[in-house]
């Protein structure tokens, strides 16, 4: 079930409604009803992944339980909560990925093997809500947290429909108690919920879907093509992964609000970033504080000398790549990313802008911010190569005509006025984004001490945009994949 197609906003307006009419003081059946809907919406894909689902939380809620309870064993439940999920995501997502690269490693030495290969289907959502689960059994054995008493509630934070298959990755630091506390409508969160909704919408269907036309159309074909054209296809591709993720991000967040939740942030304005390090603190922002706050802190950070700091780096970079996916391409692509963080880590320049904004107080950025976010951008997008492409063959091949002296050439595109106006377009999105990038989201706030016609002029012109630009080639979001 996709946030962008009726059969959801039927699913929604039917949950919103029976939601709001459980009244506020029946705040056990408003999560009842959120936890039934978050099965009926991830069950929509296969209904067998519902009860590995089911299977991850009650394990999770059970060993946190014993954690507290049989104090002198407290390892040992963490130990077997930790295991059990790991090996549930490592079965299926990367067995088949070890064991033909196993099997390939040791043909290669001129042996002779055969590995069966299991050849599941990779169910939805997985990598997401089972670091939900790792997040509050971990929390629970530090004493950050006590272990929730009610299953409903506990269950309804690991599946929350807006956030289950996709993320953010929540905390139960955050989640539970909006869970746990009483809800009522809350006409302006609501308003801004579906500002946000709306903008993710034309995230998503505006911008990621018509980049996505050409960014498949350039990669499929990049052996014929010059290395202009390729260039074109690795920034559409960046942009298509950007208003693809940071749109459901939005879609996900404004649902939540119309509910009564608020998400935490996942995305701010990563583009704009000065350096890979501000990047990194600004896209995906849950996940890149989760492998901060239980992996490279555990491991020692930065405080176990510059030798441990170097390989910190490396390992939750090349943990991050294999989360995204079971495959050499998103090994290099996060071993990019710890290349690049590197320099300002060892320099000690990582926390340059950690508190300042971005051409702060002004219109426009500085020649030398300009320069800075050019530099960031380029470096990002040469490693979303490497995440896109299908093979390390396809990713060296298309970086080797991208360097080629086609470069300079003028691109050949498919469709050139189809080409035109989703280059058009993305300029515009660029220039919204970039006037609203000193809030949650672009529109958020826009033209709020406006006259009200003024406002829905904007919402309609918007609506209008979805409708008239959209790509009716209907895509999944790629993140649904990991």
């Amino acid at each position: 079930m996709l946030f962008t197609t009726t059969t959801f906003a039927v699913f929604f307006l039917i949950v919103f409604a029976a939601y709001y009419l459980a009244g506020e003081k029946r705040r056990r059946w408003q999560n009842v009803l959120l936890l039934a809907a978050s099965y009926v919406f991830y069950c929509w894909w296969d209904w067998r992944f519902g009860f590995l689902l089911a299977f991850s939380t009650v394990l999770d809620f059970a060993c946190a339980h014993a954690i507290v309870v049989y104090s002198k064993n407290r390892k040992a439940w963490l130990a077997i909560s930790i295991t059990a999920n790991l090996l549930l995501l490592g079965v299926f997502k990367y067995y088949d990925f070890f064991a033909s690269s196993l099997a390939g490693l040791i043909t290669g030495m001129g042996l002779s093997v055969h590995l069966p290969l299991l050849k599941l289907i990779l169910p939805v959502g997985i990598s997401f809500y089972t670091f939900h689960g790792l997040s509050y059994i971990i929390d629970v054995y530090n004493k950050r947290l006590n272990p929730c008493r009610n299953i409903v509630d506990y269950s309804l934070f690991v599946s929350f429909f807006p956030l289950l298959v996709a993320g953010p990755i929540e905390r139960a630091t955050h989640l539970l108690p909006q869970i746990q506390a009483k809800r009522s409508f809350d006409y302006g969160l609501a308003v801004n919920g579906l500002q946000q909704l709306l903008w993710g919408l034309v995230k998503k269907l505006v911008i990621a879907d018509n980049c996505a036309y050409f960014a498949n159309y350039i990669f499929g074909h990049y052996t014929t093509l010059p290395g202009s054209s390729l260039l074109l296809g690795a920034l559409f591709f960046s942009f298509q992964i950007y208003g693809d993720f940071s749109g459901y991000t939005d879609i996900a967040s404004g649902v939540a609000k119309l509910l009564g939740f608020r998400l935490l942030r996942n995305f701010d304005f990563p583009y704009f970033s000065r350096s890979i390090a501000e990047f990194w603190r600004k896209w995906h922002i849950s996940l890149t504080s989760w492998f901060r706050d239980y992996l490279y802190i555990p491991l020692g950070g930065s405080k176990e000398g510059r030798a441990r700091t170097v390989r910190n780096v490396f390992i939750v970079f090349l943990v991050s790549g294999l989360w995204h996916g079971a495959g050499f391409t998103f090994i290099i692509w996060g071993l990019l990313h710890a290349l690049y963080f590197l320099p300002g880590l060892l320099l000690s320049r990582n926390r340059e802008y950690a508190s300042q904004p971005v051409a702060e107080a002004k219109v426009w950025p500085s020649w030398r911010d300009l320069i800075k976010m050019s530099t960031t951008f380029g470096l990002v997008t040469l490693a979303w190569i490497f995440f896109r492409a299908e093979s390390l063959v396809q990713a060296a091949e298309y970086c080797k005509g991208l360097a080629s002296r086609s470069l300079f050439s003028v691109p050949l595109l498919y469709n050139f006025p189809y080409a035109a106006t989703t280059l058009l377009l993305l300029v515009g999105f660029i220039i919204i984004e970039w006037r609203g990038s000193n809030r949650e989201f672009a529109i958020e706030g826009m033209a709020k001490d406006k006259p009200k016609l003024l406002r829905w002029v904007l919402y309609c012109f918007l609506v209008f945009a979805v409708l008239f630009f959209m790509n009716t080639d209907k895509t999944s979001f790629i993140y649904f994949r990991f």
